[in-house]
């Protein structure tokens, strides 16, 4: 039985926590110079730090050589607070989507009256704290108000605005948010080298897309990868059909179809996508996640693509730029305004393929665009068959 990567990989202090300095920051600041409340509020999405900062936090409290930033991680208190300790006495972790009522308020400070058995204070960690209800709320607000002197609160919520007023306003209130792609992408490439696990080129950044920002997810998806992996390998193909992507070869054939203006090629695309049972609305959704890419790199240096997409393979950048030029800017950019709209238009609809289809043909065909980007787009295709762009392009002779 393997522990997962998330578990294995959990901060032990906020020096390992990634993406969240606007909380780390404060924090230790606040440690480091004694100046800690006494209930604290951390919000953010799902899975990304604020109930392991809230266990760091009472880490850093009852270390023996605390208050102090830094735990020494070998006291008793710091032991049973790593992530393979037991658990501590003193920290009490209550699950308040399932213990939400006034009774559990109740017995919480009831419990709150008492010294800690062993260390310096006795803390109160409330996970998914919004599933507490009202009255429970106010049945805990004269105890999160004055709290004896031993006693900490951290409350611990995706959903900060369900949280009374009362509670909110009682508490420092600490916001976390997602993770850079970038600093998450370097993240996972450390852990998979941790891990001694050869990953094929192009398939941390699906991970890292697929995560949405949140750690947890993305190292469940790259934990998920691993345990599918022949040979500590994780294939390119094996990892975007696992993770439901668009392979990159489809992308690039359709992509070529439309910049050369052949329907039966870019058609046939689309009934690949269909005869090998992806979803049409995801197809669509990485189509305009490559349009996105090759307005990037047609707009910019090579260094500077190679900047904003990190973790794209050089040989892949260059043939986006050869797709980019292909394609010209406003035809790309009206493509992607396309391809948006359509997308939007999938929401919900009972013919996906249809839509599908229906999309391919108006980026094919600039005349069926009466917008001012679809009589850019044809004017710029004009100027490519009679050669005026290429010879705006050229130097002026020398004189």
């Amino acid at each position: 039985m393997v522990t997962a990567l998330y578990r294995r990989y959990r901060p032990e202090n906020f020096a390992e926590l990634i993406g969240q300095t606007q909380v780390t920051d404060p924090l230790r600041t606040a440690l480091r110079t004694n100046r800690v409340n006494h209930a604290y509020l951390f919000s953010g999405p799902r899975g990304c730090g604020k109930t392991t900062s809230a266990r760091i936090l009472a880490r850093c409290l009852n270390c023996a050589e605390g208050p102090t930033d830094t735990p020494c991680g070998v006291c008793p208190s710091c032991v049973e607070l790593s992530r393979d300790g037991s658990g501590s006495l003193d920290v009490v972790e209550i699950d308040a989507a399932s213990h939400n009522g006034v009774d559990d308020a109740r017995d919480i400070r009831e419990r709150a009256v008492f010294a800690p058995a062993r260390d310096r204070y006795k803390i109160f960690i409330l996970d998914e704290a919004h599933m507490v209800t009202p009255q429970g709320f106010n049945a805990l607000l004269k105890i999160v108000e004055e709290p004896p002197e031993h006693v900490k609160f951290i409350f611990a919520t995706t959903e900060p605005d369900k949280v009374i007023g009362t509670i909110r306003s009682r508490t420092h209130h600490y916001p976390f948010r997602l993770v850079p792609p970038a600093q998450m992408l370097d993240y996972v490439e450390h852990l998979a080298r941790e891990e001694s696990v050869e990953v094929a080129p192009g398939v941390l950044p699906l991970v890292v897309r697929a995560g949405g920002g949140s750690v947890r997810d993305t190292l469940s998806l790259l934990d998920q990868l691993i345990a599918g992996s022949e040979d500590e390998s994780v294939e390119y193909e094996r990892a975007v059909a696992l993770l439901g992507y668009t392979h990159a070869a489809l992308l690039d054939e359709v992509i070529d179809a439309v910049a050369r203006h052949d329907a039966a090629a870019a058609f046939a695309g689309v009934d690949r996508v269909i005869q090998t049972g992806q979803d049409p609305r995801r197809f669509v959704e990485d189509l305009l996640e490559r349009l996105r890419d090759l307005i990037i790199v047609g707009a910019t240096s090579a260094e500077g693509a190679a900047a904003v997409l990190r973790g794209t393979p050089e040989d892949e950048l260059e043939r986006m730029r050869a797709q980019a030029v292909a394609f010209g800017a406003v035809e790309l950019s009206r493509a992607a305004d396309v391809v948006n709209a359509a997308l939007t238009e999938m929401t919900g609809a009972t013919s996906p393929r249809l839509h599908l289809e229906l999309l391919v043909a108006r980026v094919l065909v600039p005349a069926s665009d009466d917008t001012h980007r679809g009589a850019l787009a044809r004017v710029e295709r004009l100027e490519r068959r009679v050669g005026v762009a290429d010879a705006a392009a050229a130097p002026a002779p020398a004189a």
